[in-house]
């Protein structure tokens, strides 16, 4: 009572234009839990997020500004890989690794918003808080283990989480069920954290994977519960997708900077043939995000939202292996080295079989939809193990990889009307 008199927190507002769904999402905050004179002469506002004309909410200003600073962090990540076009394994497995935790938390904040979005001076000051700590991820990651600067960021972001779960606990019996599963899994990873920052550095990644595991295992283990709250089937869809366009931006960026200052028509045409593949994957996603086919099986969003975390770190490895390709074409080299290929190869596999995944989220796939999967696995696969020659590997790649696009965005644009069109 006392919290929700200083304006912490209050009931959940009348149902909306969706109904009881929309009234349990749309938690509010009453105002800034900081003296209102200060926030009005910061220009905070007091309010809740927009919705459009149909109710529907959109990513705020700040949910952007978040996106954009933990794209740094992810391009950082696989910054650690430099210019050696043959990446260790345990280079790999370390940058895979270091990206799962940037990813997630980010992801943990997309949660939060959306079921519960205030937008209010608190919540403006803590998400900045959080954006801190992930500046402070950035920083760290070329140096883990040794410096505490990554768990330090960890620990800052995660925390902001926590305490924005505390305050929306209150606010109804369905928040308490909710927030208790996120407090007690997500709250028991950070405690491990924490105490990694006084273990020997040796012994660092093992409380980290530990942690991890406990954090990305919460939301399974809890799906009962968190079930019973779906997410908003409008905007989580959004959020995630505005952050894979975003990362598949980043991405791109890699390839450019490949490319030599005033490059010679033959170094054009070969950034060309390369910009195809990164423009067919964005092809096929925007095809199949605005379909909107896996919008109704939603619930608590685990599948949807954990599927995207293999698919970014696929789009990041594949920016950098593709730069690395146009670099070597500019060094004149008769021959792509096997790691590099195989990396390539493997991030297009990734791609493919997520988005296989993603479509199983609304229907079982069909024999044509299975074919195409097949398809783009196969050719990928064949094209990236035997041919040897850079611009011929890249030729060959980039003309299966965009026939694969069009076959399923048709495919998708296809399926996409038969679940518009009513039955009978």
């Amino acid at each position: 009572m006392a919290a929700a008199a200083a304006g912490w927190v209050v009931p959940a507002r009348k149902p909306g234009p969706h109904g009881d769904h929309d009234q349990m999402r749309r938690l509010r905050t009453d105002g800034p839990h900081v003296p209102r004179r200060f926030g009005g002469w910061l220009g905070l506002r007091g309010e809740a997020p927009q919705t459009d004309e149909a109710g529907h909410r959109h990513a705020t200003w700040l949910e952007l500004f978040l996106d954009l600073i933990f794209v740094y962090a992810l391009a950082a990540v696989v910054g650690r890989l430099g210019d050696d076009p043959t990446p260790s394994p345990t280079a790999v497995l370390a940058v895979i690794g270091l990206f799962v935790v940037v990813q997630w938390a980010w992801m943990g904040q997309v949660y939060y918003d959306t079921r519960f979005d205030p937008d209010d001076a608190l919540h403006r000051v803590l998400v900045l808080v959080a954006l801190v700590g992930a500046g402070a991820m950035t920083l760290g990651v070329d140096e883990v283990p040794e410096s505490v600067l990554l768990p330090v960021g960890y620990l800052i972001v995660r925390g902001v989480l926590l305490l924005l779960y505390l305050r929306a606990r209150p606010t109804s019996p369905m928040a308490r069920m909710v927030t208790t599963v996120y407090l007690i899994g997500f709250g028991s990873g950070w405690l491990i954290w924490l105490l990694s920052l006084a273990a020997p550095t040796e012994l660092r990644p093992v409380l980290w994977v530990i942690a991890m595991v406990i954090e990305l295992s919460t939301p399974w283990v809890g799906m009962r519960w968190l079930n019973r709250w779906p997410v908003d089937n409008r905007h989580l869809p959004e959020r995630i997708g505005q952050f894979t366009i975003i990362v598949l931006g980043s991405a791109l960026a890699s390839l450019l900077f490949a490319v030599p200052d005033h490059p010679p028509p033959h170094m054009i045409l070969t950034a060309a043939m390369a910009f195809l593949i990164p423009a067919a994957v964005w092809w096929v996603y925007t095809t199949f995000v605005t379909t909107r086919l896996t919008q109704s099986r939603l619930r608590g969003g685990q599948a949807y939202s954990y599927l995207h975390i293999p698919l970014g770190g696929a789009l990041l490895l594949l920016g950098w292996a593709l730069g690395q390709v146009v670099r070597l074409v500019d060094d004149n080299a008769n021959r792509l080295p096997l790691e590099l290929r195989l990396l390539l190869g493997a991030a297009m596999v990734i791609w493919t079989v997520c988005g296989l995944a993603l479509y199983w989220l609304w229907t079982r796939p069909s024999a044509t939809r299975l074919a195409i999967a097949a398809y783009g696995v196969v050719s990928v696969c064949l094209i990236t193990t035997t041919v040897h020659q850079p611009r011929l590997m890249l030729s060959l790649l980039s003309l299966a990889v965009v026939g694969y696009a069009v076959l399923l965005s048709r495919r998708l644009a296809r399926a996409g009307q038969e679940m518009k069109t009513p039955e009978g």
